[in-house]
C-alpha cells in the first residue's frame, strides 16, 4: 500500500518538473488512500487550476475549507482560486464567490 504523503511527494516532484497531468494522478491517488489529506486537495486545487480545470480546481479548494474550517488561510486560498477561476473564465460571480471566501479569512483572523 502506497503511502498518501509520499505521493504528496511525488506529485510535487513531478509538478516543479512541468508533469501537471502526473502530479494530478499522484495527487489522486493519494487522495484515493486518504480522502480528508488537506493539503493534497490544497495542491491538487492548484494544479488543476494551471490546467485550467477551474471547476475541479474549486471543487478541492472548497473541500481544504470544510477539513479546515477554522484556518483563515483555507479561505484565502479559496479566495485566490474563485479570482483565478474568473481570470480564467470571465464568469463575474466568481468576483463575489472570491470576496466572500476573502471575509471568512479576515473573520477567522480576527478571532
Amino acid at each position: 500500500m502506497s503511502d498518501p504523503v509520499k505521493l504528496y511527494d511525488e506529485a510535487d516532484q513531478l509538478k516543479a518538473a512541468g508533469n501537471l497531468e502526473g502530479a494530478v494522478a499522484k495527487l489522486s491517488e493519494a487522495l484515493a488512500l486518504d480522502e480528508s489529506y488537506a493539503l493534497a486537495h490544497s495542491a491538487l486545487a492548484v494544479t488543476l487550476q494551471r490546467l485550467g480545470q477551474h471547476e475541479e480546481a474549486l471543487t478541492h479548494a472548497k473541500r481544504v475549507t470544510e477539513l479546515e474550517p477554522q484556518d483563515p488561510f483555507s479561505f484565502t486560498a479559496l479566495s485566490v482560486t474563485f479570482q483565478r477561476a474568473y481570470a480564467g473564465t470571465g464568469n463575474m460571480d466568481y468576483i463575489r464567490l472570491a470576496e466572500d471566501a476573502m471575509e471568512r479569512s479576515r473573520q477567522l483572523s480576527q478571532r
